[in-house]
């Protein structure tokens, strides 16, 4: 049997992960403005709560990157990516026996973890499936999973939650992940070079335009982290996703008791509301895959055109920030407005974030790339929880400096691409 376009189901297959992956990290943050009295903890401590609660899970997912990043590299995306949601899955049903705040820290911790190879392995199996020229719009289909994944867990979440309680939740989220598996264990039998239903033109095609794609795993070296820390392109990698995925991690943490508190919303109202800004994300994703990817069809050099979207993303960004914090006053009596510029925020780092996910597809080959990713997941998550716990403080008596952090942080992450990668492949 073969099937046209295989690579476009093995894609499609990433984001669904991807989309369980959010449905599964948002539910603590969206049920827990409305939960965390079950466990006697005071309004005043509410949002420390969630700090220590998001710290026990991004440190896991710290570990988790480097260490999945190494496990795809070892074992491959198809066997890599099954034991990663698997170990998800069953972290999130053990939520549901959580009794109390360290409880609920430690199964946080185991699903940080696992959660943590969605993003090494999709960077990785992009590369394998994908030439250069369709890599950006892969990662951009991949990035409107996590989006998506935000649009639907809001709604989703507070349903489940008014229907059969916080616990149950938890138990039938669980389930989407170990479905999952089937499909993607019968579709991604093996990879491109050998699997049986690739038709030998969409073969050719995925391994004959990037040569590097077609090269064996003896041609090219397998470096070591260190090894891999004298490359500026791997410090620019890391600095850049250091400062700018706090931004989004702002939010996904965050908006839910931002709401809260600034409109009193209840649960209903997040799950009404909260799905609109990440639609604009999940059309950013798209649209910065598509961008980069049409500028390649065009004769641009792939990181020059990478380069040149993650500078639209950081512009959109910086602007809609901006207006936040300028606004944010007028803003308390129009919420809709406020999910707006939001959304814009969210639009803009998705249409970079992809681009910058692809960096170590374009500067590296072989069974470096899913370690580079890896260790960029790290830094990311190493940024966020400075952020993770800065919010607590700066937030006691209004949001604006909420806001501020997350503009000053936008060009940074600019200056750390432009200044500090090169034009050159690496290896």
């Amino acid at each position: 049997m073969k099937v046209k376009g295989l690579r476009w189901y093995i894609i499609a297959l990433i984001a669904f992960a991807t989309v369980i992956n959010y449905i599964d990290r948002s539910a603590i943050n969206i049920m827990w403005p409305y939960i965390y009295k079950e466990f006697g903890i005071a309004d005043v401590d509410n949002k420390s709560a969630l700090a220590l609660i998001t710290t026990f899970f991004m440190i896991a997912y710290a570990l988790g990157q480097t260490f999945t990043g190494k496990l795809m590299d070892a074992v491959g995306t198809r066997l890599g990516m099954t034991i990663s949601i698997i170990g998800w899955s069953v972290s999130i049903a053990l939520h549901s026996f959580a009794r109390s705040l360290m409880s609920f820290n430690i199964f946080r911790f185991m699903l940080g973890f696992s959660e943590a190879g969605n993003w090494p392995g999709a960077t990785k199996s992009n590369a394998e499936w994908f030439p250069a020229k369709e890599r950006a719009i892969a990662q951009g289909i991949f990035g409107a999973g996590a989006s998506l994944g935000s649009v639907v867990s809001a709604p989703i979440i507070a349903l489940l939650y008014i229907a059969f309680g916080w616990k149950m939740t938890f138990v039938l989220i669980a389930a989407l992940g170990l479905i999952w598996v089937i499909p993607w264990l019968i579709i991604n039998k093996a990879a491109p070079e050998k699997h049986p239903w690739l038709t030998e033109k969409e073969r050719n095609y995925i391994l004959d335009t990037d040569p590097d794609a077609n090269a064996s795993v003896e041609v090219v070296p397998v470096l070591t982290w260190r090894e891999l820390l004298k490359f500026r392109n791997t410090w620019g990698i890391i600095m850049s996703r250091f400062f700018i995925d706090p931004v989004w991690w702002l939010f996904v943490t965050w908006l839910p008791t931002f709401l809260k508190e600034q409109f009193l919303f209840d649960i209903k109202q997040i799950g009404a509301f909260t799905w609109l800004p990440y639609l604009f994300a999940a059309i950013g994703s798209l649209a910065g895959g598509y961008h980069s990817s049409w500028q390649i069809k065009q004769g641009t050099n792939a990181v020059k055109a990478r380069k040149n979207s993650i500078a639209i993303g950081i512009g959109v960004m910086l602007v809609s920030l901006v207006a936040i914090v300028y606004y944010l006053d007028t803003l308390k009596d129009t919420p809709t407005l406020a999910m707006l510029l939001i959304g814009t925020t969210l639009f803009g780092f998705q249409f970079l974030i992809g681009n910058i996910q692809t960096l170590p597809s374009d500067y590296f080959n072989g069974k470096n790339v899913g370690t580079v990713a890896g260790m960029g997941g790290t830094a990311a998550v190493a940024g966020t929880l400075l952020t993770t716990w800065a919010v607590p403080i700066i937030t006691q008596t209004s949001y604006v400096s909420f806001f501020v952090l997350a503009a000053v942080l936008v060009p940074i992450s600019w200056i750390c691409i432009k200044y500090m990668t090169s034009k050159k492949i690496t290896n």
